[in-house]
């Protein structure tokens, strides 16, 4: 009984150093003033001034652009390296799947400034564009890998089955192969989406002026020091990753229900 309570006595403070920091930002995004140590009076002028500001709108767009294309690109090319590595074998293959693993423990500093000199070499200005392909070549490896576990499940013997039976290879595809690689896909997709819209390192090097995104511009915000229009776009931010978590759940449970099916 005592060993139990100490586990919840641990479990408490835990979850109150992980949550208190951020419960706090939600708070002092409704304070009347711009103190950051006390509570004041309840208003929500902050968040009017946060959709009056113009920058902070653009960078959220921008945000929102580079994340969904990104995660799109990154998850397709992703895909298509996972199932070649995964299905066939090749002269090679230990070393590309070496080299696949180099950005996951790389320095984003040092990737950052690659990309700056890259595109330099190719004479791109720096815009969203490169903002876009620097985030797809980032994320790309985390997709493949997140497809890849997926693959390791894969029962081959369900598209002979689906062969045998007389489908064509677009409809053993569209009906055996996807539905069962869809959970490994969409998780692929929602993980490039948070590695791109929590990047400021890689973004600072490539963005330039037009192209900032949204962590970006908090980052120069932060700089001149906390105010309460940073606190209520976190909690938008932080209501934004709630929903996309329950939205990701839904799926999930939704593709599961599918693959069952399929079996």
């Amino acid at each position: 009984m005592k060993r139990r309570y100490s586990l919840l006595v641990y479990a408490l403070i835990l979850y109150l150093f992980l949550y208190l920091p951020i419960m706090l930002v939600v708070i002092f995004s409704f304070n009347e003033t711009n103190s950051q140590s006390s509570f004041e009076g309840f208003s929500f002028k902050w968040y009017e001034a946060l959709f009056e500001n113009e920058r902070v709108l653009s960078a959220a767009r921008n945000s929102l652009v580079v994340a969904t294309l990104s995660a799109i690109l990154a998850t397709f090319l992703g895909t298509l390296l996972a199932f070649g590595m995964w299905r066939y074998h090749f002269r090679g293959k230990g070393i590309l799947e070496a080299f696949l693993h180099i950005p996951l423990v790389l320095p984003e500093v040092v990737m950052g400034i690659s990309f700056l000199l890259f595109f330099s070499l190719l004479g791109l200005r720096l815009s969203l564009l490169t903002v876009i392909l620097s985030h797809v070549t980032f994320a790309l490896p985390y997709a493949a890998l997140v497809v890849r576990s997926q693959l390791e499940q894969y029962d081959t013997t369900l598209e002979d089955a689906a062969r045998d039976l007389g489908a064509s290879p677009l409809e053993v595809l569209g009906k055996v192969t996807l539905p069962i690689l869809m959970p490994g896909i969409a998780a692929a997709v929602l993980l490039s989406v948070i590695l791109s819209l929590d990047d400021v390192v890689i973004s600072f090097f490539v963005s330039g002026v037009r192209g900032m995104t949204l962590p970006v511009k908090i980052f120069s915000m932060v700089r001149a020091g906390v105010k309460p229009d940073i606190n209520a776009l976190s909690t938008l931010m932080l209501i934004g990753t709630f929903l996309l978590a329950l939205g990701a759940k839904k799926l999930f449970e939704h593709f599961e229900s599918r693959r069952t099916l399929v079996k």
